[in-house]
């Protein structure tokens, strides 16, 4: 991401290869002689090939055009010399730079090829730094958009032949993603949205035999039924229930417009995307059960699990330090860099910006060399926000430095998610919650002012849940779960907790799943608060998702005060809560 990366400037204007022109050199060696590209150097002699790597690649930066070198040294009058091609072969020799003769295929920029810089044959660009949200992703394609041209300087409009490779430093759904959104902010192009004159160009034909457009006032009448029927909104905008016809095909046309409805269709398509969608019909809003609110058997259930805490955090640094050097010593060992490579299609249409993978291929070994190494403590400073010094004891007493230089960016990772894994572990060992008072709580009327929704598809009608019905997010264990409290003559009511019952941890905000009251023998009532997960184990579940839960169970031990209090559990079925009765 600087300059000084590709070329160096000396101070008496001499000009040297940074890394990656180092790097690009060894890597283009390597490729000369690999066999898949025997065909394109079979002509060239050992002498050509070893003196090659210097003249296919070359840069232009700002500081070029600023006249970095200095004009009083005769020994500089190569470097300027050089500085002066490779400013004309690649800013104004445009030409000279497409034709076979030159060398010249790869350009290193940094902040200059921007819009005033047009050359229709680029077909691949590699980004080396990490985007931010500053650089255009737009500008950054812009350079490799046009219609590439052939010797004779014929625009080639073959779509085999005009296909742009971006490398990006980022996922290929994330560039995607952004793309379109730079696109429609930067452009005002409006993607997914059905213009009043989308279908004016459709060609009907009349009693004669003669087609004829639509035109705009008949395209204005489909579209007004469109609004009508909310498949597209005031501003023509696509909606999901447009999405919805399309796919079970049971869009309605004006009667008129029979004959076209096909082309009409197409356009739609085009327009409306290959989104996952959801039925909005299903949707709906789901009211408390009065009769389960209001009963005495929810309100004791309530009173035992309403309440707020706050939490106090006691741990040892030094106990710290040694759990995290201990367990990045035991941690698995780490190898050489390995590439992951996935291949995408994006395309650009009038519905938006997709990406599609063609291929992809995993566990591919890096080419070998000495890179430079990163700031270690600098990058896990950040990702710890534990202290330098802290972070360097850990480090030295893992004995696993040696693993650094092999792998720098996996080791960096690795130490960063065992020392946060580590860190996790004595935050929930060292935490001690402590109830606020009798006036900070849950209100119970929340169930009815807070409003909760749901898709038919993950809902369960209930008679004993505060809400009339359930909505589940997993399809196995919690469906499972909800229907066995259904079932089962013990359970008098439960709750499948809201999205705004939230328990304080140092990870973030702990949300339980059910609230349930058991009456066993008709006589004794048990209180329980669940967390219902696939597997009872631990290391079965993410470490901060299992962390966050073990918060869970201090808070709910902080508020078991008087009789009969309510427990923390966790189950995958209800037999599970039910082993806890006796």
């Amino acid at each position: 991401d600087k300059v000084e990366n590709y070329r160096v400037y000396r101070p008496d204007g001499g000009r040297e290869k940074g890394p990656f022109a180092k790097i690009f050199e060894e890597e283009y060696v390597r490729a000369v002689k690999s066999p898949k590209y025997h065909n394109l150097f079979s002509s060239l002699s050992s002498l050509d090939r070893r003196s090659l790597p210097g003249e296919v690649h070359d840069g232009y930066f700002s500081i070029d055009k600023k006249g970095v070198e200095t004009d009083t040294a005769e020994n500089n009058q190569a470097n300027r010399d050089n500085a002066e091609r490779g400013y004309q072969l690649i800013m104004r020799d445009k030409e000279r730079l497409l034709g076979f003769e030159s060398k010249l295929k790869f350009i290193f920029s940094h902040s200059a090829l921007r819009e005033g810089w047009d050359n229709p044959n680029v077909f691949q660009i590699c980004v080396l730094r990490e985007v931010q949200s500053g650089m255009s992703r737009r500008q950054m394609i812009g350079r490799g958009l046009r219609l590439c041209v052939n010797q004779r300087g014929d625009r080639v409009r073959d779509e085999n032949v005009n296909l742009l490779t971006v490398i990006a430093n980022e996922s290929y759904t994330a560039f995607a993603d952004t793309l379109q959104k730079e696109i429609e902010t930067e452009a005002g192009i409006r993607f997914g949205t059905v213009d009043k004159q989308a279908f004016a160009a459709v060609v009907r034909t009349d009693a004669a035999g003669d087609e004829k457009p639509l035109g705009i006032d008949a395209s204005l009448v489909i579209w007004e039924s469109l609004r009508g029927q909310g498949l597209i909104a005031a501003n023509g905008k696509v909606q999901d229930d447009l999405r919805l016809a399309l796919r079970n095909q049971t869009l309605r046309l004006p009667e008129q417009f029979a004959d076209v409805a096909n082309q009409v269709e197409e356009i739609l398509r085009k327009l409306a995307g290959r989104l996952d969608i959801r039925d909005a019909a299903e949707r709906k809003r789901i009211p408390a059960r009065r009769a389960v609110l209001d009963s005495p058997e929810f309100r004791e259930l309530w009173e035992r699990i309403k309440h707020k805490t706050t939490y106090r955090v006691k741990f040892d640094n030094d106990e710290l330090i040694r759990l995290c050097a201990k367990d990045i010593e035991k941690a698995v060992p780490v190898s050489g860099p390995t590439l992951d490579i996935h291949i995408a299609k994006i395309r650009i249409g009038r519905d938006g910006v997709s990406a599609a993978v063609t291929a992809e291929e995993f566990g591919v070994e890096a080419p070998g060399g000495n890179p430079a190494l990163p700031d270690i403590l600098s990058d896990l400073e950040e990702k710890t926000r534990l202290t330098r010094r802290s972070l360097t004891a850990i480090l030295i007493d893992s004995h696993r430095l040696e693993d650094f230089r092999i792998n720098p960016q996996r080791f960096i990772a690795l130490a960063a998610e065992t020392i946060e894994r580590t860190k996790r572990r004595v935050l929930v060992d060292g935490i001690k919650y402590q109830r606020i008072g009798d006036d900070c709580y849950y209100a119970q009327e929340l169930f009815e002012r807070e409003e909760l929704t749901g898709y038919l598809k993950n809902c369960l009608e209930s008679q004993k849940s505060v809400y009339e019905m359930v909505v589940f997010d997993s399809e196995g264990v919690e469906k499972n779960f909800a229907l066995e409290l259904e079932r089962n003559k013990a359970v008098k009511v439960y709750a499948k907790l809201p999205h705004w019952f939230t328990i304080p941890t140092p990870l973030g905000n702990y949300n339980p799943d059910w609230a349930v009251l058991i009456e066993q023998e008709g006589e004794e009532r048990l209180f329980f608060v669940v967390e219902t997960k696939g597997s009872l184990l631990p290391d079965d579940i993410s470490g901060l998702e299992d962390a966050k839960i073990q918060c869970g169970g201090e808070h709910f031990k902080a508020l078991a005060a008087g009789t009969n209090p309510a427990r923390f559990v966790r189950a995958r079925k209800l037999k599970d809560v039910l082993d806890h009765c006796g």
